[in-house]
Formats: structure tokens, C-alpha cells, sequence
């Protein structure tokens, strides 16, 4: 038993001991052959740990490397050597002092282990001479940092003396068929450690000088869009270098030639340009600036060639060029042109562009759409000026990825000239007519000080966006007005509301923006209208008409950041006489505390003796409120303390006036009563003049009977007149006529005419008023007397004739005792009349 434990304890310790030592993975062995001119390196890869080395005959190391003739056998002391450690194999190959080694390109040595490899091949050859590379698979170029989708990539650099070239880094499976180099070439395969690949894909050739760094042939047999870049990307290209792209491409097929991202260095001599020979051209080679808008639409295959300038040597700068290449078939309508006419515009830019211009940068894989305004002038987007014709044509599948925005200023100078006239803000037909839908049209309206500019909508009216009230129509507009301090966003609004003006302050931006295919049914019925008008105290004025059929909802601009500092806004409502206008806040308070000055909201009807209602931003709003005439409601901002913000809602409701049957019977019955007294009076005037004698006009001297300023109406005076020659002329016989007879027949008094030996004035008499007829019938429907014009009278008092007085008493009895004739006001006082 005892030496059964001493076994057992003697194989635990043995079993301890080995598993404190480094275990070791399968070994290697490498042979290189001296003549191969192989040098094969394995280097740790970065945060090793120390517990994960390579051991090479009982030694463990970090790195190791095998030279050409050598044969070495290691391990490794750690699991899963892949993720520590990576491998290089260079080969040099020397085409200066001897023969090249020209076909294909082997990987050697076989039997290494599985590690991230890289296979690097170093040529040597003498810059009278042309190495080519060509590729099975086909490569695609990519930016630096890019990785591949196998993860297996080349690296192509050109050596040139002493000098090194990147020419760019691919990935397989592209179009780069073959690179053509101007001597010596280093050339790089990166493989990750489970690539199954047992070739290097390429060959290398000999060939004459190409006298330039480098020929990068691209085959493009289908639609197809690919991505080059200049050597050294993003860095500079080499100074006074040229290079040449080949693109070969069917003759059935359009490429298009479009550069993303360039940059130009500082030329002392030359000028950087780029050069395009295609087959056919009459003016081969075609010279265009890197600033240009390159070919498009190029039928078969072509050549680009790059070319650097010498170089400022203090500032040398950078040339650099990133460009696209997109091939595709012939479209059906490329050879369709439209008709832009824009010769009748004025201040007006057209932008054609492709969908999210130009935030928006499409992917290379995307479906390119072109706009040409010739055959080899075409673009992803085009611009067109006002003042000009143009033909375009499209190179495009589906035109509804394209988009149009155009924009147009309206300026004034001088208010005495552009106040006379209305700017129609619709857009013109010569974009509507397009087969491209319309993003937006923007009107930039600039007026210098003390100018406002109007905006009016009058047959269809505009509605304001707000959450209660979306506009659901196909296009709305959105107005900004901006000063170079602030900038106040009015709103967005859409036409079919009840806003008929809006007038604003500074510069004004309106922005119409569409929604689908709508617009182009609805633009012919645009009728928002501008006009320039005086300064106006308020920021913005709102001219609303609410229509009774619907509730409308007015907001603050700047929703819902709030009013900026120290703004005010007015609203305009407009109520016909027959409507009541009910008026509604949708919150109690402003919600703002005051830093600076004060907040108001004021409400104050348009009608004489009406009250001003003002609230303070510390006070409640005014009460939902009925509106009989039209009302103004005013806004006025205080500088508000931080975070918070001012932002009001209302709505106005209009409805017909409600007929109150109580005030009705009122009326009428105080119209009975005002109808029964007047018959109660004119049955009690007939009586009482039946009783009276008839009654005489007496002349009084001593009284005024000249109207105050009216001299002179007539050219002759009294006493050049015989106006005044009578003494009494009684009232019966002048309005005779109206005494008539049961028979209808007129029998008028006989009158005594007596010489008027008193005082002359300068006015005519007038005859007396039509109160002093005598025997009217009394009548309900007597007409009221006429009224009087405006001329001058002369002053007359009445009296009546004494009981049994003769007319000649009564003559002799005046000259006698001066004026005693007692008037007829006093008369009736003193017989108690009821007048």
C-alpha cells in the first residue's frame, strides 16, 4: 500500500512538472533552394504575449528568418499561432544583369505554415525597358484603407532609380485587366492565413518603354461603374509624370467620365490637365482642366491620360485625382431633346441633379442618370442660366430619380418704381413641361430699408401648417424672412385657407416645395403674388379671412422655437357684417418669464368706442371671446429668460349672427307704440287749427335773416328788387291748391295786398315751412317734409290774428306800435298746445 502512494505521488508531480513546460505545437520545415533567391520572415504581430514564442532547436524566439539555401524546422509554443504571428516571403528577381524569369508567377516555397501571408516580388529593370502585369482574375481598384471581401489583396509599386511609386492597392474580380510599369516593379500579395489560394493570379512580361510611370488597361465589357485613383493617393502625384488609363470598351456601349475628388499643385512651368484620345474624334487629343466637366456619353473605348507640371519648389502642393468611370447601354431616349426656354427670365438658375443633391453623394454602385446639354456634354447634374435657350437630352433608365430646383431673385431699388408693379411667384412653364419632377423653386425677394414686401394669395388663399391643421395638398410653401443678424422662420404654408396677405419685414426666402406627382395637375392654378409696399411697424402682418365652414388655426412664427427678442406679429381677421367671429387661445398663459422689458398679447375690435384688451406675460390670456367687427390681435415679445420660449396658438371660428326673437318683438313692439303716439298727435293738430283763425307772416326788421357765410348768392339787392313789395299775404290764398273741395274743385281766399313801407334787407324772404299749411288732413302716412337745402333764408315770425281784427287794424296797429307780433312758439306755449 505504502509503495502503491509513492507511485501515485511520484506520476502528480511528473504531470505537474509537464504542464508547467511550454507546449508545442506541430513543427515546420522550410528548404530554400539558393538559386530561388527566396527570403522567407516570420514577426510577431502585435500584443503577443511572452508565453507564445518560436522554437527553433530547444531555443524560443520572437522572430525568424530563413535566407535563400536554408533549411530550418520549428514550432511553435502556443495554440493558434495565426492570430501572434505573420509571414513574408520575398523574392528578388533581377532583370538588369540577366534574363527575366517572364510568364507565370508561382508561390513559393510550399508547405508553410498557416499564417497571414505575404508574397512579396522585387524586380529589378532598367527604365528603357516595360514590365507588364496581367491579371487572372481581373482587379478592382480601392481607396486607401479600404480592405477587400476575401481579405486578399495586391499592392502595386513602381520603382523608378531610387525612387518608389504606390500605384494603388486592388482586390479581385474587377476590370483591371493588366498594369504596364516603367522599369523596376514591387510587387505584393496579401494572403490571410485560411486562403486556399495556390497561385499568385498574374504573370509578368517584357515590354518595350511605355514613356510615362505607368498604363492601367480596364476592360468594361457590361454596365458597369468602376473607381480609379492616381498614383500616390491621397499623397501627390509624382512632378512633370504622365500616366495613361485604357479603357476598352464595345463599341454598342456609352462610357461617361465623372471626377469626384481632384486637387491641383502649385506649376512653376506646364499646367496640369488631363487628355482624351477617342477613336474617331477630329480633334484627338481633347485637353480638358481637372476643373472641367469631363466627356460622357463616349461611344466605344478611350484613352485618359494624366499630366503633372513642374512642381513650385518652396510650395510644391498636390496633384491628386479621384474619378469615376460608368459604362452603360444606349438609351432609348437619348437622342429625345426638351426645349428649356429662359431667355424671358430674369436672376433664375435651373438645377437638374439626381435624388438628395447635393447633400447627398450617390453610391458608385447606384444607377447613374445623366443630363447633356450636347452629345459629349453630360453630368450628373446641370445648371441652366436665365437668359438662354437649351436643348437637353437624359441618359437615364428612370427619370424619377431625378429632381429640378431652380431658383430666382426678385430685387427693389427704388420704391417709386417697383411699388406700381405685382411679381407673379408661380413657376414658369418651361419647367413644368419637363418630364422631371419639380423638388423646389426658391424666390429670394431683397428690399432695402424702409421697403416691406406683400405677399397675397387671392383666389385660393393660404393655409398655415400647424399640428391641429396639416396641409395635405401637393406642394406648400415655406417663408423665412432673414436680416444678417436674425432669421425668423414665418411658417410653411399651403394654398386653400384663409390667409389673404402676409406682409413682412427685411428679406424675404419662399421656398415652394412639392409632394409626388401632384403638382404637375396643380400647377397651373398657382396665384401667389409679391409686391413691394412702405415700411410696416410689425415684423409680420397677417391678413385672415376665416371661412365659416371650418376652424382656423393661426401659430407665431419660429414655431416652436419661440418669437425671437423684442418682435412683434400682427393678425388681421376680417368679419362681415353678418358673421360672428369667436376667438380662442389654446393655453392659458404665455409661458415665459420676462428678462428684459415685457411681453403683450393685445385684442382690440375695429369699431369706434371699443376697448383694448391687454394681457401681460404674467397675467392670464383673454377668455375664449365673441368678435362682432374686425379684430386685430397683437403679439409683442419681451427678451425672455433662458429656456423659455414665447409660442402662441389660436383659432377663430366664424359662424352667421344668431337672431334673438326677444330683441324682435321688442322692436316691434316699440314700434306700435311710436306709430300709435304719432296718430294720437296729428288727430290732435287737426282739431286745434280747426279752431284757429288763419294766421299771417308779418315781417320783422329787427331780425338777423342772413345765414352765416353764404354772402352774396344773389347779384342784385333788395332794394334793386321788388321781392319785398307786400304787407300781408294770407297763407290761405298761397297754398290754396292744397284746400280742395268734395268735387274736387279749389277755392281759394281772397288776399288784400298792402304797400311794405319797413326796412329793406339784403336776402330775400323764404316762404314758410310746410307746417303752416292750412286745413291738411291728418294721416298716419303723411310724407316727412323735404329737407332743406343748402341756401341762404331769410329769418320770419309768425302770428296769429287777433279775435275780430280786421287786416288793416292789424296793419295800422304795427305801424303804430313797432313789432307785436308774438310768435308762434310762444303762442302755442301760452294756449297750452300739446306740440
Amino acid at each position: 500500500m505504502a509503495a502503491g502512494r509513492a507511485l501515485a505521488a511520484l506520476l502528480a508531480a511528473l504531470l505537474a512538472a509537464s504542464a508547467q513546460l511550454p507546449r508545442r505545437e506541430a513543427s515546420f520545415t522550410i528548404s530554400l533552394r539558393a538559386v530561388d533567391n527566396v527570403t522567407v520572415t516570420i514577426k510577431p504581430r502585435p500584443s503577443v504575449p511572452p508565453s507564445c514564442r518560436i522554437h527553433v532547436k530547444n531555443v524560443a524566439r520572437s522572430e525568424l528568418r530563413i535566407k535563400p539555401g536554408n533549411s530550418t524546422t520549428f514550432g511553435f509554443t502556443c495554440r493558434a499561432p495565426e492570430k501572434y504571428f505573420s509571414m513574408e516571403i520575398e523574392k528578388k528577381i533581377d532583370c538588369v544583369s540577366g534574363p527575366c524569369p517572364f510568364g507565370d508567377v508561382h508561390l513559393y516555397p510550399p508547405g508553410l505554415p498557416r499564417l497571414n501571408r505575404t508574397f512579396i516580388w522585387d524586380v529589378k529593370a532598367s527604365t528603357k525597358a516595360g514590365l507588364e502585369l496581367k491579371f487572372t482574375p481581373w482587379l478592382k481598384q480601392i481607396e486607401p484603407g479600404e480592405t477587400c471581401p476575401d481579405s486578399l489583396s495586391y499592392n502595386i509599386n513602381s520603382c523608378i532609380d531610387k525612387a518608389t511609386v504606390n500605384i494603388g492597392t486592388f482586390c479581385r474580380n474587377g476590370s483591371v485587366s493588366r498594369v504596364k510599369l516603367l522599369g523596376g516593379v514591387i510587387m505584393a500579395l496579401h494572403l490571410p492565413w485560411d486562403s486556399p489560394l495556390n497561385t499568385s493570379g498574374f504573370n509578368i512580361a517584357n515590354r518595350a518603354s511605355i514613356k510615362r510611370l505607368c498604363i492601367i488597361e480596364s476592360i468594361l465589357k457590361e454596365e458597369s461603374s468602376i473607381t480609379l485613383m492616381s498614383p500616390n493617393y491621397p499623397l501627390g502625384f509624382p512632378e512633370d509624370e504622365l500616366m495613361t488609363w485604357q479603357f476598352v470598351v464595345p463599341s454598342n456601349m456609352r462610357a461617361s467620365v465623372f471626377f469626384h475628388n481632384y486637387s491641383l499643385s502649385n506649376c512653376e512651368r506646364k499646367e496640369e490637365r488631363v487628355e482624351y484620345y477617342i477613336p474617331g474624334s477630329p480633334s484627338n487629343p481633347e485637353v480638358f482642366k481637372l476643373s472641367d466637366s469631363q466627356p460622357a456619353n463616349i461611344a466605344g473605348s478611350f484613352n485618359l491620360s494624366l499630366q503633372g507640371c513642374d512642381q513650385d519648389a518652396q510650395n510644391p502642393g498636390i496633384l491628386r485625382l479621384l474619378f469615376q468611370v460608368v459604362v452603360q447601354h444606349p438609351q432609348v431616349d437619348e437622342n429625345v431633346t426638351h426645349l428649356v426656354d429662359l431667355s424671358k427670365e430674369w436672376n433664375m438658375t435651373v438645377t437638374i441633379h439626381f435624388e438628395g443633391w447635393p447633400i447627398r453623394t450617390p453610391l458608385m454602385s447606384e444607377p447613374i442618370c445623366l443630363i447633356c446639354k450636347d452629345p459629349r456634354n453630360c453630368d450628373r447634374a446641370l445648371t441652366l442660366v436665365s437668359g438662354a435657350i437649351y436643348k437637353i437630352s437624359f441618359l437615364c433608365k428612370d427619370l424619377s430619380r431625378l429632381r429640378i430646383t431652380a431658383e430666382k431673385r426678385i430685387s427693389c431699388v427704388d420704391l417709386r418704381w417697383c411699388q406700381r408693379k405685382i411679381y407673379s411667384l408661380s413657376v414658369p412653364n418651361a419647367i413644368t413641361q419637363l418630364p422631371i419632377r419639380l423638388h423646389k423653386f426658391i424666390w429670394k425677394l431683397l428690399a432695402p430699408d424702409l421697403i416691406n414686401i406683400e405677399i397675397t394669395s387671392p383666389s385660393l388663399k393660404l393655409q398655415q401648417h400647424v399640428p391641429e391643421q396639416r396641409c395635405n395638398t401637393s406642394y406648400s410653401y415655406s417663408i423665412v424672412s432673414a436680416t444678417p443678424e436674425t432669421e425668423l422662420n414665418v411658417g410653411v404654408f399651403c394654398p386653400g385657407g384663409s390667409i389673404e396677405k402676409i406682409q413682412m419685414r427685411n428679406n424675404i426666402t419662399i421656398s415652394l416645395k412639392t409632394f409626388g406627382k401632384g403638382f404637375l395637375n396643380e400647377s397651373s392654378h398657382q396665384d401667389l403674388k409679391m409686391s413691394f409696399v412702405p415700411h410696416i411697424k410689425d415684423e409680420c402682418t397677417f391678413t385672415v379671412s376665416p371661412d365659416p365652414k371650418a376652424k382656423v388655426y393661426l401659430q407665431t412664427p419660429n414655431w416652436p422655437y419661440g418669437l425671437p427678442p423684442y418682435v412683434s406679429i400682427s393678425w388681421y381677421i376680417l368679419v362681415p357684417s353678418k358673421q360672428v367671429a369667436h376667438l380662442g387661445f389654446s393655453k392659458d398663459r404665455m409661458g415665459i418669464v420676462c428678462e428684459t422689458g415685457r411681453a403683450y398679447v393685445n385684442l382690440k375690435e375695429e369699431t369706434p368706442g371699443a376697448e383694448e384688451t391687454v394681457r401681460r406675460e404674467d397675467e392670464l390670456l383673454p377668455q375664449p371671446r365673441n368678435m362682432y367687427h374686425n379684430f386685430w390681435v397683437n403679439v409683442s415679445n419681451c427678451k425672455p429668460v433662458e429656456r423659455t420660449q414665447l409660442t402662441l396658438q389660436f383659432q377663430v371660428t366664424s359662424a352667421d349672427k344668431q337672431i334673438d326673437l326677444g330683441v324682435i318683438f321688442a322692436v316691434v313692439a316699440g314700434a306700435g307704440v311710436l306709430t300709435a303716439i304719432g296718430l294720437t298727435v296729428c288727430c290732435v293738430k287737426k282739431k286745434k287749427k280747426k279752431s284757429q283763425d288763419p294766421m299771417v307772416g308779418v315781417y320783422n326788421p329787427n331780425v338777423n335773416t342772413q345765414m352765416p357765410g353764404k354772402q352774396g348768392l344773389f347779384t342784385k339787392g333788395r332794394k334793386n328788387n321788388e321781392s319785398h313789395v307786400y304787407a300781408v299775404i294770407d297763407d290761405a290764398m298761397v297754398y290754396g291748391h292744397l284746400l280742395k273741395e268734395s268735387n274736387g274743385s279749389v277755392s281759394p281766399e281772397v288776399d288784400v295786398y298792402r304797400p311794405f313801407d319797413g326796412p329793406i334787407g339784403s336776402l330775400p324772404p323764404s316762404p314758410p315751412p310746410f307746417s303752416f299749411r292750412k286745413d291738411i288732413k291728418c294721416s298716419s302716412n303723411t310724407e316727412d317734409p323735404l329737407p332743406l337745402t343748402d341756401m341762404d333764408h331769410d329769418t320770419y315770425t309768425f302770428a296769429h290774428q287777433k279775435s275780430g281784427q280786421s287786416e288793416d287794424n292789424g296793419d295800422a296797429n304795427e305801424e303804430k306800435n313797432g313789432d307785436t307780433s308774438t310768435s308762434l312758439l310762444e303762442d302755442k306755449e301760452q294756449d297750452g298746445s300739446v306740440e
